[in-house]
């Protein structure tokens, strides 16, 4: 597949849904970039910023190989795939 897009999963360690969301992820063969919240503030304030001022996880960012910018928070697989797709 060409450029199919880029995901990257903003996470925690303790995080069960990120967990759920990257074997999901892995299973269908969507690559994905994981960045740790608790040791990267920058990312931390993303996060915040997207969250309405809460460090809520997972939240995704989504580019789709059309350049479309998507921001989720705790997403499915299926709106994981959608967001690439668009």
């Amino acid at each position: 597949m060409q450029d199919a897009g880029t995901v990257t999963m903003y996470s925690t360690t303790w995080c069960g849904y990120c967990r759920r969301l990257k074997s999901q992820m892995d299973r269908e063969g969507i690559a994905y970039t994981e960045i740790n919240i608790e040791l990267d503030p920058e990312s931390a304030a993303f996060v915040e910023k997207a969250n309405g001022g809460n460090q809520t996880v997972p939240t995704v960012l989504v580019t789709s190989s059309a350049g479309n910018e998507s921001v989720m928070t705790n997403p499915s697989l299926a709106q994981v795939k959608q967001a690439l797709a668009v």
